[in-house]
């Protein structure tokens, strides 16, 4: 076998060798959804800070498969298993906990803290959920079938066979999966219900991996959302919302919320300033600022997720309570005052 690596090394180590010191081996396992991808496109999806241009720099010169040389138009196929070599890098620490709510031979149903990611990034190579899997569960125990933002905290849905991967992959793409979110948002919403429907195109002037409203080159993308509760604390108005996503679009909830005029509390993408996010990545985000974001994280929490069993074809429905640090939001706990490490949020 001959490997690219970001140093020199023996052309023929198999990629189960352990990394050299001063670097880290990131695995990944192709996930049926992403069949006939190209290789640089399906890293794009997992990687998101990095451009299609340096991905392919890093797929030339640190990807280890044992079965065959990759390129960066190399298409994938499900259970392919590559690890990304790059040098090590001083880690955030994350989450260790992950709280099961259902588990049979097809799913694993997992309730997500907040501060985890899914996958590894540039950023977290060991503190992941797909690396607490495998390191609890054995490599190929289960995958997750879609994605939550390392700060949203809730529901994940995992496949734990091929087949129970496949099915999940087409569910999540269609709209036969049901999700539903509580957020607490800034400000009182006049109205009990409300409708946002926003064309999103991916990408900002600002922030490469963020979202806009483009009613141009955006796609058809629509959130309903129920006022549960308004309160107050230290004298600013909040509320309680349930959001209902009716399209499946990244960061749908936060910049609809956004568009309505009721950001997500401690958003630093689409929350009062459109700097924060480029000055939290440098880690130079002042304290005024994270007074005003009020929390360390975005306050969104996916709550229910309704979809056919795997199996069966009979509708499964999970449910994950509202987490301690955002029911103490709402009750006029103090606040942490803990601050998170930089990455995609």
């Amino acid at each position: 076998m001959h490997s690219a690596r970001e140093q020199p090394a023996d052309p023929s180590a198999s990629v189960k060798d352990e990394a050299p010191e001063g670097y880290v081996d990131i695995p990944f396992v192709v996930e049926p959804n992403y069949a006939g991808w190209r290789l640089d496109e399906y890293l794009e999806q997992k990687i998101r800070r990095m451009t299609r241009e340096r991905l392919q720099g890093v797929i030339r010169r640190g990807i280890l498969c044992d079965e065959r040389r990759l390129k960066p138009s190399t298409p994938v196929y499900p259970g392919l298993a590559f690890r990304l070599r790059r040098r090590a890098s001083e880690e955030p620490e994350t989450p260790t906990d992950l709280p099961v709510v259902f588990q049979d031979e097809w799913l694993l149903v997992l309730d997500k803290p907040a501060g985890l990611p899914i996958h590894p990034s540039a950023r977290y190579h060991k503190g992941t959920l797909v690396t607490l899997l495998r390191e609890r569960f054995g490599e190929r125990y289960a995958e997750p079938a879609h994605r939550l933002d390392r700060e949203t905290s809730g529901l994940v849905v995992c496949g734990r066979t091929t087949e129970s991967c496949r099915v999940l992959g087409r569910l999540f793409v269609s709209r036969d999966v049901h999700k539903e979110y509580l957020a607490i948002c800034e400000g009182h919403p006049p109205e009990d219900a409300f409708v946002v429907d926003a064309p999103i195109a991916e990408g900002t002037e600002l922030i490469r991996i963020a979202v806009r409203i483009d009613p141009a080159e955006g796609k058809e993308s629509r959130t309903r959302f129920q006022v549960l509760q308004r309160f107050s604390r230290d004298g600013e108005p909040f509320a309680l919302l349930r959001c209902f996503p009716e399209t499946g679009r990244q960061h749908q909830i936060r910049i609809h919320l956004r568009e309505a005029g009721f950001p997500l509390v401690g958003d630093k993408m689409y929350g009062p300033d459109p700097g924060y996010f480029d000055r939290f990545s440098k880690r130079c985000l002042e304290p005024e600022a994270w007074t005003r974001l009020r929390l360390p994280r975005h306050a969104l929490h996916a709550a229910r997720i309704v979809f056919p069993h795997p199996g069966s074809g009979e509708a499964v429905v999970f449910e994950a309570p509202l987490p301690a640090d955002l029911t103490g939001f709402i009750d006029g706990r103090p606040l942490s005052p803990a601050r998170p490490e930089p990455d995609a949020a």
